[in-house]
């Protein structure tokens, strides 16, 4: 089967090799293992810009490239008008050419793929569509727009569109979906240190205004003029870092705070091991990787009720749902760090919640959706 992946995720090259953003190239092994040959449709970028990359463990047969384009500024606003009608024909050469053709959703690439691929109602086809799913949420028209087209079983035929969370009132080719880290011979019981002797936060993702790692930091900050032992160990890169890191200084908070920037999925592993909360207080999510991780490893999870989360932390039996109230967060928090029995409760129910959802049940799950 020639599988064709459409994606905005960018590859990039390195002395004639393919390298790729980390966790998506983890997702890649294992659709490989179901497909004979892989192709993709995809931009090219010639640095990484900051993503956390690993090298692509296959042979690319061919590669599609799409013009990655941005609306910044007018100059890229032409360009990119232009670079929709090439766009749109690769995608159809792209399309004409697979088996089995696959969309990474939401995206201006994933907007015109899902386009494009009414036009080709016979192949089978799947869409993950990484973002918000929740009908509710007020998202951008183009993600609106590629929602509609996906759900929409008049105009897409054959395709299974997976989606973060149950969402009610659902057409017939919507599948409730998840991505997963660990195997099932990493299940192993992680005894926390009391929280005592020390209390460790954990951060992973992009340094951006979007993830709002600054009211995480907050937080702490007030946790520590309460004299709690808090230890915030932020891993991820991004703009916001220079912001961080002049609250850190302003505020004297280096015995207590720590930027480690990129790191691999080893070290981010050990690290979820040591923590007691894994904190994401973002404005949009899909799936939020990083506290399912935590979770996994006993982490009690603290973020925001977007997209799926409040299912994730079966709506604070499992965590803290966020309110983006200071105060009353902070009492949420403040809350379970006095009552050791609630953070043990929380930290198991988290646990085994995320532990079942593994790369092995993950694999099994793909097998089916590609495998007819």
């Amino acid at each position: 089967m020639k599988l064709l992946i459409v994606s905005t995720a960018p590859i990039i090259y390195k002395d004639k090799q393919a390298f790729a953003y980390a966790p998506y190239v983890n997702e890649l092994v294992i659709l490989k293992k179901n497909a004979a040959q892989i192709d993709f449709c995809c931009p090219v970028w010639k640095q990484e810009n900051g993503l956390l990359i690993s090298q692509i463990p296959f042979e690319i047969t061919h590669h599609f490239k799409l013009i990655d384009s941005n609306l910044k500024t007018l100059k890229n606003a032409i360009k990119s008008f232009f670079s929709v009608f090439y766009n749109l024909m690769i995608l159809f050469k792209a399309m004409r050419k697979a088996d089995h053709i696959h969309l990474r959703c939401p995206g201006n690439i994933g907007l015109l793929a899902s386009v494009v691929q009414v036009f080709f109602p016979h192949k089978t086809k799947t869409a993950k569509y990484a973002g918000n799913w929740d009908p509710k949420s007020k998202q951008p028209w183009s993600y609106r727009l590629q929602k509609y087209i996906l759900s929409n079983t008049f105009l897409t035929k054959n395709m299974q569109v997976l989606v973060y969370g149950e969402w009610k009132n659902q057409s017939k080719n919507i599948k409730p979906f998840f991505t997963a880290t660990y195997r099932e011979e990493e299940k192993i019981e992680i005894q926390k240190s009391e929280l005592s002797e020390s209390i460790k936060f954990i951060f992973t993702g992009s340094l951006v205004s979007g993830k709002n790692p600054m009211y995480a930091l907050l937080l702490v900050n007030e946790l520590l003029k309460k004299d709690f032992k808090v230890q915030f160990d932020l891993f991820g890169e991004g703009p916001e870092r220079t912001s961080l890191e002049n609250f850190i200084a302003e505020n004297k908070l280096q015995q207590s705070v720590f930027l480690h920037g990129n790191q691999n999925k080893d070290v981010l592993k050990i690290a979820y091991q040591k923590s007691h909360f894994v904190i994401l207080p973002s404005k949009s999510e899909g799936w939020p990787k990083t506290v399912a991780e935590g979770m996994f490893w006993g982490c009690v999870p603290v973020s925001t009720a977007v997209s799926c989360v409040p299912y994730m932390l079966d709506y604070g039996n499992r965590g803290i749902v966020l309110e983006m109230n200071l105060e009353k967060d902070l009492q949420a928090i403040e809350q379970i760090l006095l009552n050791e029995k609630c953070f043990l409760a929380k930290s198991k129910l988290a646990s085994e919640w995320s532990k079942d959802y593994t790369t092995d049940i993950f694999e099994a799950e793909i097998k089916k959706l590609l495998v007819k």
